[in-house]
């Protein structure tokens, strides 16, 4: 699954997206950064179309009143694309609250027949460009000190031909929101048209194996030469 990622810098993001406003604050790139730390990255929401700004990843619903709740809620990093019309943690939010997550690329595990560790890959855009990843988002009250944010879980589909190759256990992927579909995603109203856009990435990734970023903490990951292919 998609819990491990890199991220543009605000430069990056204004170079690409100059008609946009961005208060996304970060002008670091980042390198490696893993979803259980729960980090701020830059998104657009369909709320918000002509904006790139923060969202916290790990998408917390309304049920959940405080900061403290929502560290411990359940594993919402991810929201499975087939079930994600059924599922109490996204089934409120996902026929009016979607998005975009801008990244660099993904990291995925691929498993080593009789080794008890995986090994990692990095996927990106044959360009190197900057991609967006289909988001289903969530604003988050915390009830004790009355602040507000979005958070999002990305959105999985079953692999492609590529995928399947490198994440050979569970065989699933990010939903790759291609640059002609951005404003289909962002503004379907139909369920019908919403799953239509939820599908395996037709198109070709680069990849390569990096050093496994699985289970280290991100100070350890969060620098150019983790991408580097070894």
């Amino acid at each position: 699954m998609c819990y491990h990622t890199g991220a543009p810098s605000k430069s990056d993001l204004k170079n690409k997206y100059p008609k946009k406003k961005i208060t996304y604050e970060n002008d670091k790139e980042i390198f490696h950064v893993s979803g259980f730390s729960r980090p701020f990255l830059p998104v657009t929401l369909n709320a918000r179309e002509n904006h790139i700004e923060s969202a916290r990843w790990k998408l917390i619903p309304f049920w959940v009143k405080t900061e403290a709740d929502a560290a411990k809620y359940a594993n919402t990093l991810n929201a499975e694309g087939e079930s994600i019309f059924e599922k109490a943690s996204y089934k409120n939010y996902i026929l009016k609250n979607r998005g975009l997550l801008y990244v660099t690329g993904f990291y995925e595990p691929h498993q080593v027949k009789g080794s008890k560790v995986s090994d990692n890959y990095f996927i990106y855009a044959p360009n190197k460009e900057i991609m967006t990843l289909g988001i289903v988002y969530a604003d988050f009250l915390d009830q004790q000190t009355g602040e507000t944010y979005p958070t999002f879980s990305i959105i999985t589909t079953p692999a492609n031909p590529l995928l399947e190759e490198i994440h050979n256990l569970k065989k699933r992927m990010p939903l790759i929101i291609p640059e002609d579909k951005q404003d289909q995603w962002l503004f379907a109203n139909r369920k019908e048209d919403i799953q239509e856009l939820i599908k395996p990435y037709p198109h070709d990734l680069g990849s390569h194996q990096v050093y496994r970023v699985t289970g280290a903490r991100n100070e350890e990951t969060d620098r150019p030469e983790i991408q580097f292919p070894v």
